[in-house]
C-alpha cells in the first residue's frame, strides 16, 4: 500500500471516529453556551446511553434502529434529571461548585454501573452491519457508513431544531444573554433542561455507534471519549455548535493519522498536544472571537 492510498484510507477512518467525537462536543458545548458549565458527567451519560442500546439489542431482541431510539430517549430523561437533581439547585452558585459537582455525577454515574452491571466488558451483538467494500481500493464497512450517515441526519436535525423552531430561538436568546432572555418572556429553566435533554440524546447515539463499532462497551467507556470530546469542542470554540464538529472530525482525523503512520501509543498524547496548543495560540478556539468585556 502506498502512502496516498495509506493516507486515504486513514481519513476515512478519522472521520468514522472524529463524527463520534463531534456527537459528545455537541452536548459539551450546547450546555456551555447557555449556563457556561462544563459538564464533566457528559462522558458517563454517554457510556449509559451504549448500555440503554445494549440491553435494548440483546433483552430486547430490538433491531439497531429501535434499540438506537430508545437509548436516545432515555438517556435524554436522564440528562434533564441531572440536570434539576444536580445542577439547577446551584444555578448561582461559584462556579468551582458546580465543577465538583458535574465530577462527582461522573463518578456517580461510573460506580453506580459498575455496581449493576458489574465492571466486566459486554460484547456487543451482531448487528448484520459486517460487511465491507471497496471504492477505488478504499475499504469502507458497513459500521462506518452507519456512523456516518446517523451523525450526518442527527446533526441536520439539530440545525433545524436549532434555526428554526421557537425552542433553538429561546435557546441561542438564552445562549446570547439569559437574563435578558428571561425578562424578555423565556422560560430559561425549561431551555437549560431541554438542552441538557438534546445534548444527553446525542451523547447515548454516540455510546451506541461505539458500542457497534468497537464491538465492546464497560462502564469506564466514557472517560477518555468525553475528555477527547471536550478537546474537540474547545478546539473548534466551545459554545459554537459548528466548531463541536469541525473540532470532532479534526480530532478523529489527526488520531487516526498519528496511530497509522506513527503509533496507536500516541493517538491519546496528540488529542491533549492539540488541546495545549490551542490554548497557547488560540484559546477562543477555531471558530470563536476575541470579545472584549466591558467593566
Amino acid at each position: 500500500m502506498d502512502f496516498a492510498h495509506q493516507l486515504v484510507q486513514q481519513l476515512i477512518n478519522g472521520v468514522s471516529l472524529g463524527s463520534i467525537y463531534a456527537l459528545i462536543a455537541l452536548g459539551y458545548t450546547m450546555i456551555y453556551g447557555i449556563i457556561k458549565l462544563i459538564n464533566f458527567a457528559h462522558g458517563d451519560v454517554y457510556m449509559v446511553g451504549a448500555y440503554i442500546g445494549f440491553a435494548a439489542v440483546t433483552i430486547g431482541n430490538l433491531p439497531i434502529f429501535p434499540a438506537l431510539l430508545i437509548s436516545m430517549a432515555l438517556t435524554a430523561c436522564l440528562g434533564m434529571l441531572i440536570e434539576r437533581i444536580a445542577y439547577k439547585p446551584l444555578r448561582h452558585a461559584p462556579r468551582i461548585s458546580l465543577l465538583i459537582t458535574a465530577i462527582g455525577v461522573s463518578f456517580f454515574l461510573e460506580y453506580a454501573s459498575m455496581y449493576f452491571v458489574t465492571p466486566t466488558p459486554r460484547t456487543f451483538p451482531d448487528t448484520s452491519l459486517n460487511f465491507a467494500f471497496s471504492v477505488a481500493g478504499f475499504i469502507v464497512n458497513g459500521q462506518q457508513l452507519l456512523i456516518l450517515g446517523i451523525t450526518i441526519i442527527l446533526m441536520a436535525l439539530l440545525t433545524y431544531i436549532v434555526q428554526k423552531t421557537k425552542l433553538g430561538k429561546a435557546m441561542r436568546a438564552a445562549s446570547f444573554d439569559t437574563e435578558t432572555a428571561q425578562l424578555m418572556g423565556v422560560d430559561s429553566d425549561r431551555i437549560i433542561s431541554m438542552t441538557f435533554c438534546i445534548g444527553s440524546a446525542l451523547a447515548a447515539a454516540a455510546g451506541v455507534l461505539v458500542g457497534i463499532y468497537y464491538n465492546t462497551i464497560d462502564p469506564l467507556m466514557g472517560i477518555m471519549p468525553g475528555v477527547k470530546a471536550f478537546v474537540a469542542a474547545v478546539l473548534g470554540g466551545i459554545g459554537i455548535l459548528p466548531g463541536a464538529v469541525v473540532g470532532g472530525i479534526v480530532l478523529g482525523v489527526v488520531e487516526a493519522l498519528v496511530a497509522g503512520f506513527l503509533s496507536s501509543t500516541f493517538r491519546d498524547a496528540a488529542a491533549f498536544a492539540i488541546l495545549i496548543l490551542v490554548l497557547l495560540f488560540k484559546p477562543t478556539g477555531l471558530f470563536g472571537k476575541n470579545t472584549n468585556e466591558k467593566v
